[in-house]
């Protein structure tokens, strides 16, 4: 990564929306290389080893969900969907292929700009947690320390049942990125059956209620309508 920001490669067929990008991105020191098809992305990568990826689903040769499967067989590299498509079926397609983030189009410029300095922070949080492997997660006020087990808001001990925590440290160790409703069940309930949502909306509810200042306005735990939750990084 260079020393201001990270190295994006964009994968875009639309070339009005790919020159949009990377205006964008040059107007802001973004170093980046752009493609507008999914067998030149691959060789990009294999080349310059991007440090984030902009990914249109609707490329010319292959669908974008493929590409990301196939990237996802040998890279961790941050994929930031942005596509036309809206649905939730979609959405979910993409994150639980690999994809770390959605952005829908149409998009604003800032909004753009924001997803990537915040997939820039869950860059810079991976290399100093891979290089101190620290036992404590500080994410604001809000702390786990995963050797006792405790969770602290502002200092204060949050008294969370196993269900709750194992949610937690499964957001904290993904912060930043918006996981689906399948993963959080296959990973917490070791499940994909759609009748354990329920369940999983009850716990996430209750813990939102015990880290949250104001569930109205939440500080950590964001929500996907229909696709997921993320934690928010600090």
């Amino acid at each position: 990564m260079n020393d201001k920001h990270a190295n994006v490669l964009v994968v875009e067929d639309d070339a009005t929306v790919r020159n949009l990008v990377v205006t964008a991105l040059d107007l802001n020191g973004y170093p980046f290389q752009a493609v507008d098809n999914g067998t030149a992305a691959l060789t990009a990568m294999a080349k310059s080893l991007p440090n984030i990826i902009l990914l249109d689903l609707g490329l010319p040769d292959m669908d974008g969900v493929d590409l990301i499967e196939r990237v996802r067989s040998w890279s961790h590299v941050p994929i930031i969907v942005i596509s036309a498509r809206t649905s939730d079926e979609d959405k979910i397609r993409a994150l639980d292929a690999g994809a770390d983030d959605y952005l829908s189009k149409p998009f604003s410029v800032g909004e753009l700009l924001a997803r990537l300095r915040a997939t820039e922070r869950h860059l810079a949080y991976l290399g100093i947690q891979t290089a101190s492997e620290p036992s404590v997660f500080e994410n604001g006020a809000l702390s786990i320390d995963y050797s006792s087990e405790e969770v602290t808001v502002d200092g204060k001990v949050v008294h969370l049942t196993p269900i709750e925590y194992r949610l937690l440290c499964l957001l904290a160790r993904n912060v930043g990125r918006v996981l689906t409703h399948g993963t959080i069940l296959q990973e917490v309930w070791k499940s994909s059956s759609k009748s354990d949502l329920a369940s999983l909306r009850v716990f996430m509810g209750s813990l939102r209620k015990k880290i949250e200042p104001d569930t109205s306005a939440p500080r950590y735990i964001q929500t996907h309508v229909g696709v997921g939750s993320r934690l928010i990084q600090q």
